[in-house]
């Protein structure tokens, strides 16, 4: 369903009652995006709550056919099992998808897009659906972004600092519940999300792995990167850790530019670039830190400097708060995107 120019949207939300999905809800208000109606939807064994949306208490429904009618965008926040069998059925009904899951991300017909780096990638949704990129990839693609255009990329590599709430609440709950126990003189029950106890420890492993030794979640950062940023040739070797944070992952990035930058050069580009905020004053101790991205729309980028020992290099760290920029911002930009290039 195409919405008339300027006429506020009618979203439906699935997986509303989730981490993301509430976050979505937030960002629909920060933004002050104008909303006729929202739908929400969850699992049938979350539907009949309700939601607080603006003046309006939601109910919750479960997932049905003719659920999609007369929206004009849905934004997906439960897993791939979901978006797979549901996307394509909001679609039969005239309904745009912002997918947040793996589900499509692979896809060579299903754009893969962060707002501001390829935005105009939306346009070529030619299945109707788009793909909301990882956090990680997400928080890459906006600092990388502006040094390619600036100097061109020739390598990176990145080992990533991922938080409990990448897993869900589920993971939040877990190394809250092991942080306690410890904290307490008790022994923590075995772990049921992470592959080791996170709890003052970090875990050199994210996702299954694969064929060559690297994780699925290490596949899927360099696969997402290039093709968020058009690069399907890039040089990119990624390592992907769990640390017990709850919320806001981070990543060290050491770049090799095609041409001399230089970490100046460098900061004024990134300065510039939409999405992204430089905070970088190391003799003032002031640099990204997960407790630092709260409700950011941004990736913080800092600890910018010049590394000697390759031609053109240069190192930097990341943050990025992975349920709201890193999830449910860009997915609402997309939707928005989405409406106006139907409209």
């Amino acid at each position: 369903m195409k919405p008339p120019q300027h006429e506020p949207l009618v979203l439906a939300l699935v997986g509303a009652t989730g981490t993301v999905g509430r976050t979505v809800l937030e960002v629909l208000d920060d933004l002050e995006v104008p909303v006729k109606a929202l739908r929400p939807f969850a699992s049938p064994r979350s539907a009949g709550t309700t939601l607080s949306f603006r003046d309006d208490d939601l109910r919750v429904e479960a997932l049905r056919d003719g659920a999609f009618q007369g929206c004009h965008v849905a934004i997906f926040c439960a897993g791939a099992a979901v978006a797979r069998e549901w996307a394509p059925r909001a679609r039969a009904e005239g309904c745009a998808v912002v997918d947040d899951s793996p589900a499509f991300r692979g896809e060579p017909d299903v754009p893969l897009v962060v707002a501001e780096v390829n935005g105009g990638a939306a346009a070529g949704a030619a299945r109707g659906i788009v793909a909301n990129p990882s956090s990680t990839a997400t928080a890459l693609a906006l600092v990388l972004a502006p040094l390619r255009d600036a100097a061109g990329l020739r390598r990176v590599v990145v080992s990533t600092y991922h938080s409990a709430s990448g897993l869900g609440q589920g993971g939040v709950e877990e190394l809250e519940k092991q942080a306690r126990d410890l904290l307490n003189l008790r022994e923590p029950d075995p772990p049921a999300r992470f592959p080791h106890r996170l709890a003052f420890n970090v875990i050199p492993q994210v996702g299954a792995f694969v064929d060559g030794g690297a994780t699925d979640e290490e596949a899927k950062i360099v696969s997402e990167t290039r093709k968020i940023l058009g690069e399907p040739g890039l040089a990119i070797a990624a390592t992907a850790v769990r640390v017990p944070v709850f919320f806001g992952h981070s990543a060290a990035v050491n770049v090799a530019t095609v041409r001399p930058l230089g970490a100046a050069g460098a900061r004024a580009a990134l300065a510039k670039a939409a999405g992204v905020k430089v905070v970088d004053d190391p003799a003032q101790r002031v640099y990204p830190m997960p407790m630092l991205v709260g409700s950011e729309d941004a990736a913080l980028v800092g600890r910018l400097r010049e590394d000697p020992s390759q031609e053109n290099g240069l190192a930097l760290f990341v943050s990025i708060e992975n349920t709201r920029k890193g999830a449910a911002t860009n997915a609402v930009q997309l939707a928005q995107l989405l409406a106006r290039r139907s409209a």
